[in-house]
């Protein structure tokens, strides 16, 4: 154990070395260090460590998915496809078809066509369930209860995807988006103050549909008091000032001429009137449906309505076949890059409901960086006094090997680019405490092997070879706590798990290797009689 191969000196060496170089950007000034990193060449080593919500301030908010208006959604759908179906399959009923919350509701002729009617219902969508009334022959067809669930965990799922791509836009950092139970949401955005604005991109859903205003009626004209079976009564986006008020209200064709799926892509630009419009661009499949209402409805106005409000509703002059188009709404600069922020992530499949909304000051997240520095001095302090006190020049060597423990760790967390939370100051504390523990075993066993007569040579060959075991079994069981924190913990959890189990090899690393090629070169140099330990 006391013989270093070249080749292990030079790599030890290199080690330290990239740890210093790579944490040495956390002790400069983390605004002018973005800045310079922006212009400043990809293989320098300017990378910090991020903070997290309670270290740098920020957005905390929870929200609830209403995936029942999924469920709704998918009903009313169901609906239009079973009248047809009941035709073809020669399914007589008795009365309409309707829609009541969850189910469609309707009565069959014959109760026993149930049968029958679950065999069409399964072809269309097999997640539904018919329940007949075998005497009145009323029809009740509702999602299956493993359904439910199944559509609950995909609305979710897709509302965090799609919520991790608006936040990701905001050029945010490492925000932090997560399930909490069954259908809420947890988003915390480090960074941003703004907690409004951070809402309003995440929580809206951005659904955006293409519709013909009804045939009957033109912009301008009186609505009617009550609209045609198959138009509705949209409110205009721009709303009056001081009010939530619409500007105006538009009768609008319940036929979804072109869907916003099929967006690609939304900038905001300016027309040939330098008025600020947002651009937008369909795939094939939106462009070739695009092209297709255009061009079977020229002269007529084209509403396009972002969540049931109409942004605009241009007159189509000619056939649009390029598969682009532009939005104009007298938008703002703010309001433009939004908007094409939002189309661009796409739309999220349920609304949101906000049920916690708090957000973190700077000055708040710069007294707990404060706190965990001086948490971090004192507790450095108490070891280098204790391991010098208790083992004189190899408790020095020791203390030396810490700074580079604490260098690799600040390293390592700002090459992954992890996020750094209270927690994770009081994994990197602790740290500080177990990066001492192998050296203990170690010291002490050489002065066992002193206390034995052996050599000063012998005594730490013995030392290293012995404590070796001792040290890996316990360093693996901790590392193995670390990985099951970051494992099933969430949040700060991760953070902690996250720097203890860096700091456990990092400390190894110079317990066995740094503090050993250390004394080994102490000892080549002097040729000690007696170790001073």
């Amino acid at each position: 154990m006391i013989y270093f191969a070249k080749w292990k000196i030079v790599l030890v060496l290199l080690i330290c070395t990239l740890g210093i170089v790579y944490a040495a950007p956390n002790v400069l000034d983390r605004q002018a260090m973005t800045e310079w990193a922006e212009d400043a060449p990809s293989w320098l080593p300017v990378k910090q460590v991020n903070l997290g919500l309670d270290l740098q301030g920020g957005t905390h908010l929870l929200a609830r998915v209403e995936y029942e208006d999924v469920i709704t959604r998918q009903v009313e759908a169901l609906e239009s496809n079973i009248r047809r179906a009941l035709r073809d399959a020669d399914i007589s009923r008795q009365g309409g078809i309707e829609t009541r919350g969850d189910a469609v509701i309707l009565t069959l002729r014959s109760p026993a066509d149930s049968d029958r009617l679950q065999d069409v219902v399964t072809e269309l969508d097999e997640r539904f369930l018919v329940t007949t009334d075998g005497a009145s022959g009323l029809t009740e067809i509702s999602f299956r209860t493993e359904a439910v669930a199944e559509v609950r965990d995909n609305a979710v799922l897709q509302s965090i995807e799609i919520i991790r791509t608006r936040i990701d836009e905001l050029g945010t950092t490492e925000p932090n988006i997560q399930r909490q139970g069954e259908d809420r949401v947890l988003v915390q955005v480090p960074g941003e103050g703004d907690s409004g604005r951070v809402k309003d991109l995440i929580g809206t859903t951005a659904r955006m549909a293409f519709h013909m205003l009804h045939e009957t009626w033109l912009p301008g004209d009186a609505l009617p008091s009550t609209p045609p079976r198959r138009a509705f009564i949209a409110e205009s986006h721009e709303r009056v000032p001081g009010t939530d008020e619409p500007v105006f209200e538009y009768l609008v064709s319940r036929t979804e001429n072109v869907s916003g799926e099929n967006l690609v892509d939304a900038q905001p630009t300016l027309d040939e009137n330098n008025q600020i419009v947002v651009s937008f661009r369909f795939d094939a499949a939106g462009a070739r449906a695009f092209a297709d209402t255009t061009r079977a409805n020229v002269q007529r106005h084209l509403a396009i309505l972002l969540d049931d409000r109409v942004i605009s509703a241009p007159r189509i002059n000619e056939p649009i076949l390029g598969g682009a188009g532009i939005i104009t709404g007298g938008f703002s600069v703010q309001e433009a890059n939004d908007l094409a922020l939002l189309l661009r992530a796409g739309a999220l499949p349920a609304e949101l409901t906000f049920l916690e909304e708090r957000t973190v000051g700077p000055s708040l997240g710069a007294d707990s960086i404060e706190a965990g520095q001086t948490a971090a001095v004192i507790g450095m302090v108490l070891v280098v006094v204790f391991m010098i006190a208790t083992y004189g020049m190899f408790g020095a060597m020791a203390v030396s090997a810490l700074i580079f423990n604490l260098a690799l760790i600040l390293a390592v967390l700002s090459g992954i680019q992890a996020t750094l939370t209270l927690p994770g100051i009081a994994g990197i504390v602790l740290t500080v405490g177990m990066a001492v523990d192998a050296n203990v075993l170690i010291f002490e066993r050489i002065r066992e092997e002193i206390a034995n007569k052996r050599s000063p040579i012998s005594a730490i060959d013995a030392g290293y070879s012995r404590a070796l075991t001792t040290i890996i079994d316990s360093n693996l069981t901790t590392l193995i706590a670390a990985i099951l924190l970051f494992a099933l913990g969430s949040g700060p959890v991760r953070g902690f798990a996250i720097t203890l189990g860096i700091g456990i090899l990092a400390s190894m690393f110079t317990a066995i290797m740094v503090t050993r090629l250390m004394i080994v070169t102490w000892l080549r140099r002097t040729r000690p009689k007696s170790i001073p330990i």
